[in-house]
């Protein structure tokens, strides 16, 4: 019996601090001089802190065109708002897969003055065909992503994908992504097939992780892995929390500026007049 190839790391790198919205204070790990993305990742960023001067301004009405928005809260509460008349609450656990598709905008309010707020956004890539489809959301309360326990000590609360039969709610047949919120227990591992085509990366949140080839990987070290057909992580002398993200690159042309993410600059340009119009 052949043992499926361990994916390499690639790359190692660690966020870089700045702020959002109105102020609010996060590490962004993708989307930096450093890795602008990894096809079909544009984005990911870190927030976490029990300042409300961190995060009290919180996100304030702004638009998103051709690609899609995932918050996934492990602390705290924001409220969401949007043009069209959707409204929700993201509480501890929770996860919100927004397609913002052909034009959203849209609000992320803190609904708490003090205490910790904590999790991740992470923006994913929409193929030419489906960047002008209509605004739609996936979203879902800590009850209804499911955990597998794959062995002793190992929980992997699963958002999108599968692991040991436990299927996460997400679906996007587009990139096929996988998202994953690990948790071992000190010295244990946990192993992962992930498609060799994909692109794929994890980000370590709590405590330390060994990998093969790198042998302490601590927390805020975001790994990019190179081809293979598995994932392997260890934990330390500690217990780890980490985020396992995959997904199939789409392999297009790319042209960003700022909320809007689309294949040429025509088409840039064309999100700008249509929004200044009030077409989203």
């Amino acid at each position: 019996m052949n043992l499926p190839a361990l994916r390499p790391v690639a790359r190692r790198l660690r966020g870089m601090p700045t702020s959002d919205g109105a102020g609010v204070r996060l590490t962004r790990v993708i989307g930096t001089n450093q890795l602008p993305d990894l096809d079909p990742f544009l984005l990911l960023d870190e927030f976490g802190s029990e300042k409300p001067g961190d995060y009290i301004g919180g996100f304030p009405s702004h638009p998103h065109r051709g690609f899609e928005t995932v918050t996934y809260m492990l602390d705290g509460r924001m409220r969401h708002k949007d043009n069209h008349g959707n409204e929700g609450l993201l509480t501890p656990g929770s996860v919100q897969w927004m397609t913002a598709g052909r034009g959203i905008v849209h609000s992320e309010m803190p609904e708490q003055e003090q205490g910790l707020m904590r999790g991740f956004q992470l923006w994913v890539n929409l193929p030419a065909k489906d960047k002008m489809t209509t605004p739609q959301y996936q979203e879902f309360g800590a009850d209804r992503i499911p955990e597998a326990r794959p062995s002793d000590g190992v929980r992997v609360k699963v958002i999108a994908g599968t692991v040991d039969g436990v299927e996460g709610p997400v679906r996007q047949p587009a990139t096929a992504p996988t998202y994953l919120d690990i948790a071992l227990e000190p010295g244990k591992a946990f192993e992962h097939a992930v498609p060799s085509g994909h692109s794929a990366f994890a980000y370590v949140y709590e405590g330390v992780v060994n990998i093969e080839g790198e042998d302490v990987v601590p927390k805020g070290d975001l790994l990019v892995f190179g081809p293979g057909e598995a994932i392997r992580v260890t934990a330390g002398g500690a217990p780890v929390r980490m985020i396992l993200v995959a997904g199939r690159p789409l392999k297009e042309p790319v042209a960003r500026y700022g909320p809007f993410v689309m294949n040429t600059q025509a088409e840039i340009r064309q999100a700008f007049t249509d929004y200044q119009s009030g077409k989203f």
